[in-house]
């Protein structure tokens, strides 16, 4: 570990996609052809990876943030929502395109369906992540997802996994990954479809899968080359499946955290956020996805995403009252 890293202990680089969130709030999601009325829309910050940032921020990190924005209202928008949340935007650069944006459904029982556009976030290349290199250095967790490219992805988990940080990839939109982007990956956040798609699986266990079932899912992500992998199941919880624990630590179900949903988007991003969070503590990877289920449970009870993520003491209150 380099100096700079011993001094930044806890910091989290997150280096992907800022989106602006166009929402449109419905009774039910449109099937294929039909139109819907709506009931409400807001434009709102959003994209993956800033998301994990202002969710680990808003839980007590200390964040970075490496992206592109356009010279627009939703950049300014975007830019505005980080910092005020306590993220480092210094190395959110502006580009020539516009702000990447999300169009999003959500129905009236907080489910949603997501189509991105990149805009300025398919500029990101591995230059900056590069020109990023003396703050990915000092980083306890380097926390990256599937909003850029994969050229941008495989850089950021080179330099991450250089620096001894601990590389957090969100398989998220899904995509196949190079193998060397596997082998570079310290934690894999999966929800279950994402990681029947990777390992070709029809069906992954659900809740009340046995233990049995998710034994086999463990061997067969380590056969991968990813050794530790967190698979959330929304309402059902999330699964801990660790290959370098101890017997008894390597496969661990987090019970769900049962709260009136009104908007789910964004709640994968507050659970990695949490995770990023919890992780740069020095929490075990356990620990961390049971402080980031009550996490992304919280952030569904308001509408929106950033905005919506809760803050440290939000959590603990919960942890205090036992989880139900």
């Amino acid at each position: 570990m380099s100096a700079a890293t011993a001094e930044s202990k806890g910091r989290i680089v997150v280096v992907g996609s800022l989106n602006a969130d166009l929402t449109i709030y419905c009774e039910r999601l449109p099937q294929p052809g039909e139109t819907v009325h709506g009931n409400g829309f807001a434009v709102n910050p959003g994209g993956k990876s800033a998301n994990q940032a202002v969710a680990a921020s808003r839980l007590g990190a200390d964040v970075l943030l490496v992206g592109a924005v356009g010279d627009d209202s939703n950049g300014q928008m975007l830019l505005s929502s980080a910092s005020g949340a306590g993220v480092d935007v210094g190395n959110v650069r502006t580009a020539p395109a516009e702000t990447g944006v999300a169009v999003i459904a959500v129905d009236a029982d907080g489910e949603n369906n997501i189509i991105i556009s990149a805009g300025a976030n398919g500029t990101l290349t591995p230059a900056d992540v590069a020109a990023a290199a003396d703050v990915i250095d000092g980083a306890a967790v380097v926390c990256l997802c599937l909003e850029v490219s994969m050229d941008t992805v495989l850089a950021a988990a080179q330099a991450g996994h250089d620096a001894g940080a601990t590389v957090v990839l969100n398989l998220s939109p899904y995509a196949e990954i190079p193998q060397q982007l596997a082998d570079l990956t310290d934690v894999l956040l999966v929800n279950a479809h994402e990681a029947s798609q990777f390992l070709g699986s029809a069906e992954i266990p659900g809740s009340d899968g046995d233990a049995g079932d998710w034994e086999t899912v463990r061997l067969r992500f380590a056969e991968r080359g990813l050794q530790r992998v967190l698979v959330t199941l929304g309402a059902n919880g999330s699964v801990v499946l660790d290959s370098l624990a101890g017997p008894e630590q390597q496969l661990v179900q987090i019970a769900p955290v049962r709260v009136n949903a009104v908007d789910t988007t964004g709640a994968g991003d507050a659970f990695t956020g949490a995770v990023a969070a919890r992780l740069a503590a020095g929490a075990s990877l356990a620990d961390a996805a049971a402080f980031a289920s009550i996490a992304a449970a919280l952030a569904t009870t308001r509408k929106g995403t950033q905005a919506a993520y809760p803050d440290e003491g939000d959590v603990k209150r919960v942890l205090a009252a036992g989880v139900s």
